[in-house]
């Protein structure tokens, strides 16, 4: 759906991209391959205000070459957006600003419930599950966007 979306002629044709899931206080993160295939868990952030998270992701898109942002966008069941939604546009735009990387939105309907099943699946405890949902969240939306051929290339 084009809406979810920004267009996607701002990313390079190849490179690897960082996924988002969102959080009130934690952050999952995820990349993908420069050739865009797969998606793998990379680290959650616990934020620290404004100025704090824009240096450590400057720091981290430095790091893993990345040439754009794919950030988890909350949509209700019924295919609104609410005021998560508005949240989750409202920090793409500010860390589109704050590193200076393209940003897309992808659909993230069901990603964190996925993420704690895989997780319970795999025999995880409580604490464990709670340390790595996030990240997998994040995984799950990159690897989404990968999946359905975005973007294009």
């Amino acid at each position: 759906d084009s809406a979810l979306r920004t267009p996607h002629s701002a990313f390079p044709p190849k490179g690897r991209l960082l996924g988002v899931d969102l959080g009130t206080v934690r952050t999952g993160l995820a990349v993908c391959d420069p050739d865009r295939r797969l998606a793998s868990a990379l680290e959650t952030y616990t934020r620290r205000g404004p100025a704090i998270d824009a240096a450590y992701f400057r720091k981290l898109a430095a790091a893993e070459r990345a040439v754009g942002w794919v950030v988890g966008l909350a949509i209700l069941m019924n295919g609104d957006e609410g005021p998560k939604a508005k949240e989750c546009r409202a920090f793409g735009k500010w860390l589109a600003e704050a590193t200076g990387l393209p940003v897309a939105f992808h659909d993230e309907r069901c990603t964190t419930a996925a993420a704690e099943s895989f997780l319970w699946d795999a025999g995880l405890t409580h604490k464990m599950r709670k340390e790595r949902r996030d990240r997998v969240a994040a995984q799950l939306i990159l690897q989404a966007f990968l999946d359905a051929g975005c973007p294009p290339g």
